[in-house]
């Protein structure tokens, strides 16, 4: 056992010491109010509910009759085990009825005493709380207690253990917009034991523990897994952890060689069938993934350890039915004695279309660098595609940051068009190299023209200009309008962007230009582009049903004068300008840009387009040097300008 180990079950059993220590001192005090009155049988009933209460069972044993005191002693040493007990408190009476003397009926030699008992089930459950009921005899001159197994549960006969069984209901689907499941089945083996069959459990369960550091995950607890094997029934299969075949084969090879291991083939629908890394994956409860979704899972559960799979955790999951029984040793003529209903898992609708999805995925296929694509609907805000090229199972499509370069002058532009009284025929310049408080814009020189051109041509040295014409407050507000920055109130994690406050004129005309610390996600962009085709920013969501209103900023209308401006500006850098690899695919608007910036002391490239068609937004950032208009043509070739069916919210 590692140090760690031992740390954990010293401050365990010190944590039940303290439980039991508070709990008998109340004990005590319950069982002395009005002794005098009934001297003789409630120390009898005091010492032997104190003695089992705190775990001293050879004590409490003592204080019987009827039965062999070692048999008694276990009887009651079990059942904490069986029950896989927090604590187990004691109290004469019961609750809000009887006093400390009328909870005994005392008759000559012989009395009946109630008392009420509370078992905190731990990650079993909620406490389990029944009155108790025992008899005593005088013997000698002295009060005992006459053992029988009743003692323990009054519907607990001789030969019979009590068991915890927890049924774990089938796990929900996570579905496109049309409710039609994103999960694949796959083989997976579920790796168990027969509790009553183990030989040696501590040693079994050890073993299994060391062997599953699996996936980054902490191993499985084994204290725990001992706990849950022994309260569970002895002769039914207990799976402890599912293993995907063929991922987790090495893993499932090594515990082929752990005594005591029984193995079950099993197909469950744990593979997402598109966009994985929004639809996360499903692995073993290990201890640092139980911190995570709490109870009431335990090790060894199948349980999200990403993307939505852990984020609607207890959705999908629901929670387990638990279940305690009385049994015979066989296993046979099981009572149950107490059930506490679990909630029946519910389906995680979302809103992406297959269609939309596979055409994203067919655009970013092949890339060499890494990449990542979002489409959503503008009139709407629902996300149809999330793709991501590889990223090693990170969202970058939400969740990426880079400096959007050009790109952002959608923004500057409009705020450009709405606030300093421009138009896109109004006559600006873009010379090959201009100064703004120091820093220095260049790129190729334009004759002088419409703005509407000199955009289309992205010219960085005409926004750089024209910054002059907004203040910090007017263009970072803009910014916000357009949800840069904001909490969008969306259930999954996304980077919304961030634009930083200007501490003068180079780096203010720096932002104009996507740079100077502006940095943003491909789905910040895609609402951008899908404000400026639709004259209205809409927040985003992905999940239908399941977004709160409440959570997410208000929609922002634009200047319509603006916005028809700005939309005519797009179309031309399509027809005219930068993005002429994404003409002839319809009425696309639409800019992109390739950006060089430094990041952890490297230099680094993104490549954009952002643009929109119809009732269609997206957003394409590759890592690296590409054209990302062609991965936009690819991506409009086949890709409708809506959905198959327009999911309901």
């Amino acid at each position: 056992m590692s140090n760690r180990a031992r740390r954990r079950a010293a401050a365990r059993v010190t944590r039940r010491r303290v439980i039991s220590a508070t709990a008998s001192a109340g004990l005590v005090a319950s069982l002395t109010t009005g002794c005098w009155a009934e001297p003789s049988a409630l120390p009898a009933v005091r010492d032997f509910l104190i003695a089992w209460q705190v775990g001293n069972y050879e004590a409490a044993a003592g204080r019987t009759v009827g039965a062999d005191r070692e048999a008694v002693e276990q009887a009651l040493g079990q059942v904490r085990a069986q029950l896989d007990a927090a604590s187990l408190r004691l109290a004469l009476g019961v609750p809000g009825q009887d006093t400390a003397t009328k909870a005994i009926d005392k008759k000559g030699d012989r009395a009946d005493a109630r008392f009420s008992v509370k078992v905190d089930l731990g990650e079993n459950g909620q406490p389990w709380t029944y009155t108790g009921l025992m008899r005593l005899e005088r013997v000698g001159g002295k009060w005992k207690v006459v053992w029988d197994p009743s003692i323990i549960n009054p519907r607990l006969e001789p030969g019979q253990r009590l068991a915890v069984r927890t049924e774990v209901p089938r796990r929900a689907l996570i579905t496109d917009a049309q409710g039609r499941s994103l999960l694949r089945d796959v083989q997976a083996v579920n790796v168990g034991v027969f509790p009553g069959r183990l030989q040696d459990p501590q040693r079994t369960l050890g073993q299994l523990a060391k062997v599953t550091k699996i996936d980054g995950g902490r191993r499985l607890d084994a204290e725990r897994l001992l706990g849950r094997v022994r309260s569970a029934p002895p002769h039914q299969f207990l799976p402890l952890l599912t293993l995907q075949q063929p991922a987790h084969n090495g893993v499932i090879q090594q515990l082929t060689r752990v005594p005591g291991l029984d193995f079950q083939q099993v197909k469950a629908p744990i593979a997402p069938t598109i966009a994985p890394e929004l639809i996360g994956t499903l692995g073993p409860a290990t201890s640092d993934r139980l911190q995570q979704v709490g109870a009431p899972y335990q090790p060894g559960d199948t349980i999200g350890v990403s993307g939505l799979q852990l984020l609607q955790q207890r959705r999908l999951a629901g929670t387990p039915t638990v279940r305690v029984v009385a049994q015979d040793p066989g296993g046979q003529n099981t009572e149950e004695l107490r059930a506490w209903e679990g909630q029946q898992p519910q389906d995680v609708r979302t809103t992406l279309a297959r269609n939309v999805q596979a055409n994203a995925d067919s655009a970013l296929a092949g890339l060499r660098h890494p990449a990542s694509l979002v489409a959503l609907r503008p009139s709407t805000g629902e996300v149809w595609a999330v793709a991501n090229h590889g990223t090693n199972g990170r969202n970058l499509a939400f969740e990426g940051a880079y400096p959007p370069g050009m790109t952002f002058g959608i923004v500057s532009a409009e705020a450009l068009l709405t606030h300093a009284g421009m138009d896109q025929d109004t006559r600006t310049t873009c010379p090959g190299k201009v100064t703004v408080g120091g820093q220095t814009f260049t790129n190729r020189a334009r004759p002088d023209a419409a703005f509407g051109t000199h955009f289309a041509l992205a010219c960085q040295t005409t926004l750089a200009q024209l910054s002059a014409k907004l203040d910090a407050k007017t263009l970072l507000g803009e910014a916000a309008r357009l949800g840069i920055g904001k909490s969008w109130g969306l259930s999954v994690p996304a980077f919304s962007g961030t634009v930083p406050v200007p501490t003068g004129d180079a780096q203010k005309a720096a932002i104009m230009v996507g740079q100077g610390g502006v940095q943003v996600s491909p789905l910040t962009m895609a609402l951008v582009a899908a404000a400026a085709q639709n004259g209205t920013w809409k927040p985003p969501y992905v999940l239908q049903n399941l977004t709160n209103p409440a959570e997410q900023p208000q929609a922002q209308n634009l200047q319509p004068e603006s916005i028809s401006d700005l939309k005519q500006m797009l179309r031309r850098t399509v027809t005219a300008g930068v993005a002429g690899e994404v003409n002839g695919r319809g009425d696309i608007a639409g800019i992109t840009d390739q950006v060089t910036y430094q990041e952890a002391g490297r230099t680094r490239t993104v490549s954009w387009f952002v643009g929109s068609r119809g009732d269609l937004a997206f957003a394409v950032a590759v890592e690296g040097a590409a054209s990302a208009a062609q991965v936009a043509a690819r991506f409009l070739t086949t890709s409708p300008t809506t959905a198959t069916r327009t999911p309901t919210r």
